[in-house]
């Protein structure tokens, strides 16, 4: 066996981090990303015993100036510091529903602060505590790759008849493209609606960018198969599709993902239930195909919370989404047995960027008057992707 206390490291080697790499340390900035950089000033420390009287003291004095939202997946620690708390779209209309609040802060990641900006007013300014907190799923379609995905669909001749759907979860320029090409956008909520009202103005969707909510929405909710669906690879020529392939498919799917949705696995399903007898198991669409057919129910991050409240007491539930808001839930019903589906542990860690010291350092710099981390989108983009929202707040 080797000896890994002796193990030399070599210390003259000139390693160079590539941009990719310091994008996920959050060092570089990249405006088309949801990975951002980090912060400019000096953050306090996570260890400072003061920083919730900080927190406190700092959001009283801007006082209506404010409103902070939170995320369901956030840290208590932050949770605690919010106006209101919701999925990402409920926290987006919060905010156009206060015109009068100066400051926007989102304790969420990138795309959210964007939709945001997206539905407040010109003079409200939507600010991010750390702008290094985007999401995966997000960046795995970018305004480029989906420009080329149109090419390709163009070129096999059924452009005209596809309609593009957009999941929320996405960045402002997918939002543009779905508004420009007469889409919609839809949350986990409403995307049968979303795909429903899709159906009628096309023959065929284009489902961004989460490859899981588009197939369990067609499959276990409006009745297609399987062989409906193709999955459209960015990184693979004309996605890896043929022609043929793309005129015989209802449902294009693009091949993106949540990180922490997609690693619950049908032996996560299996393994919970020989553990713990008589657990229902309650899933987000987010996850794979196989876990939400397996699943006693399956909902958004609003209907699992619905859920569990109308829930009897002592009743066992396997929750499949982030371990933020199954702890909280937990925590909230001490009468039920609640558990994270999956054995190993898993946060969202883009999400989990925004902490107490963030918090702290955004709302003391908006105190002395110091616009920090605004996010701010184009006036092209904003307009084409409120069009897709718009078309999404009519849908019945």
């Amino acid at each position: 066996m080797r000896d890994v206390t002796t193990a030399q490291t070599p210390v003259d080697l000139d390693v160079q981090p590539t941009p990719l790499a310091l994008l996920l340390l959050g060092r570089e900035a990249d405006p088309r990303s949801e990975r951002g950089v980090e912060c400019p000033g000096d953050l306090p420390s996570p260890s400072d015993p003061d920083l919730v009287e900080r927190a406190r003291a700092a959001k009283e004095k801007l006082g209506d100036k404010v409103f902070v939202l939170g995320h369901h997946y956030q840290r208590d620690e932050v949770i605690q510091f919010a106006d209101v708390t919701g999925d990402s779209f409920k926290l987006a209309r919060d905010a156009a529903a206060r015109p009068d609040a100066e400051y926007i802060v989102f304790c969420g990641v990138h795309f959210m602060a964007e939709s945001a900006d997206i539905l407040t007013g010109d003079d409200q300014k939507v600010v991010l505590p750390d702008l290094a907190a985007g999401c995966s799923m997000a960046d795995m379609a970018t305004a480029e790759q989906v420009a080329e995905c149109w090419d390709v669909l163009t070129e096999a001749g059924i452009a005209e008849q596809v309609v593009p759907v957009s999941y929320m979860n996405s960045s402002a320029d997918i939002k543009a493209f779905t508004g420009k090409h007469g889409g919609t956008i839809c949350t986990s909520s409403n995307a049968k609606r979303a795909l429903d009202w899709a159906f009628e103005q096309g023959e065929k969707v284009l489902f961004l960018p989460d490859q899981h909510l588009g197939r369990n929405t067609a499959v276990r909710d409006m009745g297609m198969s399987l062989d409906d669906c193709v999955l459209y690879n960015p990184h693979r020529p004309n996605g890896g599709l043929t022609a043929e392939e793309l005129r015989n498919a209802k449902m294009i799917l693009w091949r993106g993902h949540c990180s922490v949705h997609g690693r619950f696995s049908l032996d996560s399903v299996n393994d919970v239930r020989e553990r713990i007898p008589g657990v229902r198991v309650l899933a987000h669409p987010e996850c794979k195909h196989e876990v939400v057919a397996a699943a006693d129910e399956v909902g958004s991050t609003e209907y699992i919370i619905k859920a569990l409240d109308a829930a009897p007491a002592g009743s066992k539930w396997a929750i499949g989404t982030e371990l933020n808001l199954v702890r909280r839930l937990a925590n909230a019903h001490p009468d039920k047995e609640i558990v994270f589906l999956d054995k190993t542990v898993c946060f969202c860690s883009t999400m989990n960027r925004i902490d107490l010291p963030h918090l702290v350092w955004t709302l003391e710099s908006l105190a002395e008057g110091n616009l920090v981390n605004r996010i701010e989108v184009d006036r092209e983009t904003e307009q084409f992707a409120k069009l897709a929202l718009e078309r999404m707040l009519a849908l019945p």
